[in-house]
């Protein structure tokens, strides 16, 4: 029962309409099938398939709200929700930032539904596994990875008479190869909402070419440095920023696009020019739904044009503040790239470090997006446009909005994390030159 179509969620959510007697009513329903194997030194340690499908009720009486979710779908049970959510609703004191429920709209579909993604079977899951596990062991090295797959549907509705339905497709695998001795180690990361974009035999030897060539990892002293990143490990430090394109945190003074007097920095230009980013949800790569969590339709905004801050999003009570536009929040993140691959990058490079992952980040600093954590799974010095050996680890102190501001190249973009509740991206790897690495770590 867990992907339901769209003309059961309708009768779902007519149903819950004809049962309350509030103001106004939203209804939310989801559900998905998840599919996964994870495995850990070159064996299979569990497999599975997960079901899930509920309900959310959320009603209003004046500015009064109350929720409910269940995951049962009889008669009784969608009717004791509605009441369970409207008792609720009258016990709650009035919201301060109250907005009614949106008007009737309609909805473009986007391409979030790939047949061939949903038929995934444990056969599939199983061989994606054993690309990896039979590369490691004739090599003698460890394998560790995961790969899950997701077919899930939601549909939004209300009682001003909205209603939306899609289903979406996903996938991702990551794998850590490591030596035997533990002296190397190499990482890989791939998504798609398409199968037939997704090739483990690829990304198997990439991992395991990273772990032989890491063994023997020598020091370099902490300093600036030439960067090449690949896209993995540009997106972890690039969505910490992300979050700050929020207008009422930068007019508020709580982002690196605030000023001081409660304005913000839209129009002013922070990046290099060769910075575009945006969001779209019907991009053939990185499709999202055509909604957001408010049900607000989405449309493609253009967040960083030349380098400079091009749109802020504004929620719905912050854009009746400001009486501003609200569009629906961002579902995916793009950032425009060329078609120079990573290995062009490093042969472009006289000296530098290629980065394949970056982890244990955290905030330093909230303002300016300061960041502080380590690389791992794979860090090379490059001269002359060659890897010349690899290296150790690093400790870095570095924020994205710098990392922006000194791009020397832009690779071809990558699809990191297809699936919305991760916040799907298309980025590239990139050249920037005096990245910030503070010291070093023994870690592999």
């Amino acid at each position: 029962m867990s992907i339901l179509t769209q003309e059961q969620t309708r009768k779902i959510s007519d149903r819950v309409m004809s049962l309350t007697k509030a103001d106004e009513c939203i209804v939310n329903i989801e559900g998905s099938t998840i599919g996964n194997i994870r495995f850990a030194r070159n064996a299979v340690s569990t497999a599975g398939l997960a079901d899930d499908t509920r309900v959310q009720v959320q009603v209003a009486f004046g500015k009064k709200q109350g929720t409910a979710t269940i995951n049962e779908f009889d008669d009784k049970s969608i009717e004791r929700a509605v009441r369970r959510a409207e008792d609720l609703a009258k016990l709650a004191p009035d919201n301060p930032e109250f907005i009614p429920a949106i008007a009737k709209t309609a909805y473009k579909p986007s391409d979030t539904f790939v047949q061939k993604t949903a038929d995934i079977d444990p056969e599939y899951r199983a061989q994606a596994a054993a690309y990896a596990i039979e590369g490691c062991r004739k090599r003698g090295l460890v394998s560790a990875g995961f790969f899950t797959d997701r077919t899930s549907f939601e549909t939004v509705a209300n009682s001003n008479g909205l209603f939306g339905h899609q289903v979406a497709t996903s996938l991702d695998f990551t794998l850590t190869v490591r030596t035997e001795d533990g002296r190397g180690s190499g990482w890989v990361k791939r998504s798609a909402r398409d199968v037939t974009k997704f090739d483990p035999r690829e990304a198997a030897e990439i991992a395991i070419e990273k772990a032989l060539r890491s063994v023997d990892a020598k020091a370099l002293e902490p300093g600036r440095y030439t960067v090449i990143m690949e896209p993995a490990a540009t997106s972890d430090l690039l969505s910490f920023m992300l979050g700050g394109f929020d207008a009422r945190r930068a007019d508020e003074g709580r982002s690196f696009l605030s000023k001081a007097g409660g304005k913000n920095r839209l129009g002013d230009k922070l990046f290099d020019s060769q910075v575009n980013i945006w969001s779209d949800p019907w991009d053939k790569d990185v499709a999202v739904l055509p909604w957001d969590n408010d049900m607000l339709p989405r449309e493609r905004v253009e967040l960083v044009k030349d380098g400079k801050i091009n749109a802020l999003d504004y929620s719905r009570y912050w854009a009746q503040q400001k009486k501003q536009r609200a569009v629906g929040a961002a579902g995916n993140i793009i950032m425009a790239g060329t078609n120079k691959s990573t290995e062009e990058l490093i042969a472009n490079t006289r000296k530098g470090v290629l980065v394949t992952r970056t982890w244990y980040i955290r905030m330093v600093d909230p303002q300016s997006v300061l960041l502080t954590g380590l690389t791992r799974d794979g860090t090379f010095y490059v001269e002359n446009g060659k890897i010349k050996h690899p290296i150790k680890n690093f400790r870095f102190n570095e924020s994205p909005v710098t990392m922006l501001n000194n791009i020397e190249e832009i690779g071809k973009p990558v699809v990191i994390g297809a699936d919305e509740a991760r916040y799907s991206m298309l980025i590239p790897s990139m050249k920037i030159r005096d990245f910030n690495f503070t010291s070093l770590s023994d870690a592999v």
